[in-house]
């Protein structure tokens, strides 16, 4: 039996660290980032009521359009129940370099869609001022509303989460969207390849994710991990590009204090984003796996919401640093070199 968990009403809370890093008080408490806690463990309270909704995600996506002169919101397409997909742009020149972020091709990843809304919030700001000058950045925020919702046809029962609502990882038919980069059966993914992929000139992308709570490096639990395309039919210059992305990445999360991370184990099929959109629009892409999910049927993959803070806070300082190195030109030059050591992680206890 799981026992009972208090439930959070105020969004606010999970937020905290994504204030300080916006209003540059001082960053959380290591104990809430990397090390050894917190774990979900059956007593922490895993509550999903504290994240947006779709509706409150489309609801704060409007409003920044609204606030916000320099940003476009598109709708690419809907999902398999007829939510929109939306495309937050800022393209101030088209021939500047452009730049995508990805989040929640799997549904119950959320704390990464979290942070493009905060980084989205962050570019209205006067603290960009001039950035976007020099960069295109389009975001996908929720590219799997229905698996975010658990409005699914198929049972959730085994889900962790309480709040409300269940997240999980497929679409409404059970698919996993990460894998339909190559047939493009889902509506999801045809949705980003037909009005995004191949609508806009892209030149690098992040596809954000969330993998287990356990993973580690050198004895010490991540706060993520990174990976580059690693298929071989990827250009070599598409895959330098991809390595300085990681690099710019690196040097911003792993030196915090409450970022570590490890280089990611993956495989070479191109059904997966990270590979098979490099291959087929040339584009630099990177992989990262946030610590831990919002909800899931392993307790091992669940974390903590205590941990939300600053699970956030890596993507804003993740989205923030590499859209300022494209803009001010000094991503060629990142040291791509710490590729060579960084070791790969592992999961604790295996």
């Amino acid at each position: 039996m799981r026992q009972s968990r208090t439930h959070l009403t105020r969004r606010t809370v999970s937020l905290a660290a994504v204030v300080a890093l916006t209003c540059g008080l001082a960053a959380a408490p290591p104990a809430l980032a990397v090390g050894e806690g917190p774990g979900y463990g059956g007593n922490e309270t895993v509550n999903t009521s504290i994240l947006r909704t779709y509706d409150e995600l489309v609801a704060e996506l409007k409003t920044q359009d609204a606030k916000q002169q320099a940003m476009e919101l598109e709708v690419i397409g809907q999902s398999v129940k007829g939510r929109d997909l939306y495309l937050a742009k800022y393209i101030s020149d088209p021939d500047n370099p452009t730049i995508l972020f990805l989040t929640q091709q799997h549904g119950n990843e959320q704390l990464t869609t979290e942070g493009a809304v905060e980084f989205i919030k962050h570019l209205g700001t006067g603290k960009t001022k001039g950035v976007l000058d020099g960069v295109n950045v389009l975001v996908v925020p929720m590219l799997n509303p229905d698996g975010a919702m658990g409005d699914v046809d198929f049972p959730l029962d085994d889900y962790i989460a309480d709040g409300g609502r269940h997240l999980t990882r497929y679409n409404a038919n059970e698919i996993d969207l990460n894998r339909d980069h190559v047939t493009k059966i889902q509506p999801e993914t045809r949705a980003l390849h037909e009005n995004v992929m191949s609508a806009y000139d892209i030149d690098y992308m992040i596809d954000l994710h969330h993998q287990g709570a356990r993973s580690e490096r050198d004895g010490e639990l991540v706060s993520g991990s990174i990976l580059y395309p690693t298929t071989p039919n990827v250009d070599p210059d598409v895959l330098e590009g991809s390595k300085r992305l990681g690099a710019v990445v690196f040097d911003a999360v792993d030196p915090t204090g409450w970022g570590h991370l490890g280089k990611y184990v993956g495989g070479t099929a191109e059904t997966i984003s990270r590979n098979g959109i490099a291959v087929e629009y040339g584009i630099s892409t990177l992989l990262f796996e946030m610590r831990g999910m919002s909800d899931h049927f392993n307790e091992d993959y669940v974390l903590g919401q205590k941990s939300n803070g600053y699970l956030i806070k890596q993507t804003v300082t993740t989205l923030d640093a590499t859209t300022r190195a494209i803009s001010d030109g000094s991503i060629s030059g990142a040291d791509t070199s710490f590729w060579d050591t960084l070791a790969e992680q592992n999961v604790r206890g295996e």
